[in-house]
């Protein structure tokens, strides 16, 4: 039977396979062609859903009529080869932006992404590591429901098993073994249409493929061809619904690691570029150096870590993220992992604050050219249904239940960050320390004060409280309040004081 949601547009169809394999995954290969108005082509490869189902979905790219044909390794296979249909797919005419837009790529110019019709796209992600595999459907749509009137864009979340989720509540894995590997479609039945209800709310589904932090997740024991088993059928059952990939999640991707995952990337996404792909690495590297000229990956993610160190913070103030973004090829540059609120700092072991979450944001949208950020709490991450201490991370404190972090000061502050870029022209944001005559950070990393400005547009400053003195005046600046959300006129001049002693942003 085949059906056509036309909410999140996508077609989706079975077929009953008449040969039993051993291991379907590995035994046989099924792909479709569609074919579409104006010559339109596209092979999508279809997806072992249990016993002898087979599946294949597909979202078209164009309104008309839709026609394809089923391509099977085992030519014999009468249930799965050379099957073929049609279908309709009427006009799009709803307000989810990755269909209104299309799906996202890197802008001509690698600094930022942008939708299928160049309509920019700007990454305002939540990390919800172990949402869709923990969430009961209710309350993961009240969070998404939130969390995009909150102004996100986008959402984070892992689908296999790992370290902080070692087994679904049944006790299922989303595979076993640990070579040659085996897939069990009957973990995916469970939270397929979470992932779906993303789309539906209108934000970008992220998952990771292969978390590689530890040697409990997946991408740390499996080998590249494992890694490419297990990630290429998530990418069949999920491609419909227009994600942004994370390849591995919180690993080593650099020197002898680096191979591992250019042979995963190649042979899971091959060199087109079609889909929009990256790595999330862990704390304070920067994979580039290895990975830049991957032509699957479409853009550089970092993660600066739940540190407070001076050391840590000018990694991110003025290592790699800012020092590197321009190197060739350059590819839009992403802090995926800040500070997460409540989290305890590295060093002082004290919970990181709202006001250390929105210097973190707001620093790593303007040391590099404005692509987008991340932001994370202690209480969503693992989705915490009883505060507590999550699983596998007993020095990370205790963590609030995932309802109380939803309405967290520091989701305020992304609400008023959402807002803030909303109304500027951050693509052609681009770094600009220069502008600054006196820089506190220099001193003290947590007085950091970060530039920026685009050829034709504003000045934007962020200060964590420090006065900003200018090498030029502004005229008609106005300060905007990142706690509330607030303007008020700053004035003219090259030297602009903040009223509080609070953080401020200053646009001029």
């Amino acid at each position: 039977m085949q059906t056509f949601d036309t909410t999140l547009y996508v077609f989706e169809t079975s077929f009953t396979s008449s040969t039993q394999y051993s291991a379907p995954i590995r035994d046989i290969v099924l792909t479709f062609t569609f074919t579409g108005p104006g010559g339109a082509r596209a092979v999508v490869p279809g997806f072992w859903d249990g016993n002898d189902t087979w599946r294949v979905r597909f979202s078209p790219p164009a309104p008309g009529e839709w026609h394809y044909t089923s391509q099977a390794s085992d030519a014999s296979n009468a249930g799965l080869h050379g099957q073929s249909g049609t279908f309709a797919a009427p006009e799009y005419t709803g307000d989810l932006p990755l269909l209104a837009h299309g799906p996202i790529r890197a802008s001509a110019d690698g600094t930022h992404l942008i939708h299928a019709d160049g309509t920019p796209f700007f990454w305002l992600a939540d990390t919800a590591w172990n949402g869709v595999l923990k969430a009961p459907p209710a309350d993961w749509d009240e969070y998404l429901a939130e969390r995009r009137a909150q102004g996100f864009t986008a959402v984070q979340f892992v689908i296999t098993q790992w370290r902080a989720f070692p087994q679904d509540a049944a006790g299922e894995l989303a595979f076993t073994g640990t070579e040659d590997i085996r897939i069990n479609p009957a973990f995916y039945h469970r939270f397929d249409d979470k992932v779906a209800a993303i789309a539906r709310a209108g934000l970008v589904p992220s998952p990771v493929l292969v978390w590689a932090c530890t040697p409990n997740d997946p991408g740390y024991y499996l080998s590249a061809a494992d890694c490419t088993t297990l990630a290429a059928y998530e990418v069949a059952r999920y491609a419909a619904y227009r994600p942004i990939w994370i390849l591995g999640g919180d690993g080593e991707y650099r020197g002898e690691h680096s191979q591992k995952w250019k042979e995963t990337g190649r042979a899971v996404f091959g060199d087109s570029g079609a889909e929009p792909v990256t790595m999330h690495p862990r704390g304070t590297s920067w994979p580039g150096e290895d990975l830049r000229d991957e032509k699957w990956l479409t853009f550089h993610s970092y993660q600066s870590g739940h540190g407070d160190s001076d050391e840590t913070l000018r990694w991110l103030q003025s290592g790699p993220p800012a020092a590197n973004w321009n190197i060739e090829p350059v590819k839009p540059v992403i802090n995926q992992e800040p500070n997460y609120e409540h989290h305890l700092a590295y060093q002082s072991r004290r919970p990181i604050s709202a006001v250390q979450v929105r210097r973190a944001l707001y620093w790593s949208l303007l040391v590099s050219p404005t692509a987008g950020v991340t932001y994370g709490n202690h209480g969503i991450w693992p989705w915490m249904e009883e505060a507590g201490v999550p699983a596998d991370h007993p020095n990370s404190g205790v963590a609030p239940t995932w309802r109380e972090a939803l309405q967290s000061e520091g989701a305020a502050g992304v609400r008023h960050l959402a807002a803030l870029f909303a109304g500027l022209d951050w693509p052609s944001l681009r770094p600009a320390q220069q502008l600054l005559a006196q820089q506190p950070g220099d001193a003290d990393p947590n007085r950091f004060i970060a530039a920026a400005q685009s050829a034709d547009g504003p000045v934007v400053v962020y200060t964590p409280g420090d006065p900003i003195h200018l090498t030029r005046p502004l005229t008609d600046a106005r300060w905007y309040d990142p706690r509330t959300g607030e303007w008020t006129n700053a004035g003219n001049g090259a030297e602009f004081t903040p009223s509080d002693g609070e953080d401020w942003v200053l646009i001029g």
